[in-house]
């Protein structure tokens, strides 16, 4: 399994936006891409600018898939207007130990 964590900031203006895109993104990864295990935005509640991204995939295979989609290609061609590309944060985790039950 590989984990992926990405966390990025709203451009201030751009919540509609973000929301629209964040929701195709979500929905053309889960139409397309059948070795993605998840792939969730969060928004904290604390400061909802910011949007987590969880993304579990079954190998480093469909990861690769991922970041060279079509889609990802349309998401990051949008993502400069929309979102502010000065608080990226990509951290690639591996998985030692847990569990996930869905939902």
């Amino acid at each position: 399994m590989q984990t992926i964590i990405a966390k990025f900031k709203i451009a201030p203006g751009k919540e509609s936006d973000a929301e629209a895109a964040m929701k195709k993104m979500a929905s053309d990864v889960e139409s397309n891409e059948t070795g993605a295990v998840a792939y969730i935005f969060h928004r904290n509640l604390k400061d909802p600018a910011e949007i987590t991204v969880y993304e579990i995939y079954k190998d480093e295979a469909a990861a690769a898939t991922h970041a060279g989609s079509e889609h990802m290609g349309a998401f990051r061609a949008h993502f400069a207007g929309t979102f502010d590309a000065t608080t990226v944060k990509i951290d690639r985790m591996e998985r030692v130990a847990g569990f996930n039950r869905g939902g």
